[in-house]
């Protein structure tokens, strides 16, 4: 069985809930999931293991969190090389950070990035009928690729 793991960063609580309907997703898709906040990732060996990686936070004026600078620095060190890739997060009107993330783990970590692109939902729409489904379709095709 494949292993996939989710780390998020999350303020309001929608980046978590992406991360849940996420992880829904993969299993639907027959992957076995854990699903982690950043703050509990202390090292780059606690990311050894899994075939797969989903990484995700909130936009917060047009960036990413501080957490999630310090975290993709561990990601780096951790040498996820060739491993597969996805990013995702949750905005009020700009949407920077998914794009971020999913550059940084492809370009600086040199992940295998899928071709799904980065999810980005307004707030909005996290937990809404059609956010929860656009969750569950990208984790499911992302656990398809594993």
């Amino acid at each position: 069985m494949k292993k996939a793991l989710i780390v998020y960063a999350s303020r309001t609580g929608k980046t978590k809930a992406m991360a849940d309907y996420l992880a829904e997703g993969l299993r639907m898709a027959g992957c076995q999931v854990d699903v982690k906040k950043i703050a509990d990732i202390d090292k780059a060996e606690q990311l050894a293991g899994y075939d797969g990686y989903l990484f995700g936070c909130p936009t917060y004026h047009k960036d990413i969190t501080e957490g999630m600078k310090k975290f993709l620095f561990k990601a780096k060190l951790a040498a996820l090389d060739g491993k597969w890739g996805g990013a995702f997060g949750s905005h009020t009107h700009s949407g920077e950070s998914p794009v971020i993330i999913y550059e940084t783990m492809q370009y600086v970590c040199k992940m295998k990035m899928t071709d799904l692109g980065p999810l980005r939902l307004t707030e909005a729409m996290v937990e809404t009928p059609e956010g929860t489904k656009a969750c569950q379709d990208y984790g499911k095709a992302f656990g398809e690729k594993l």
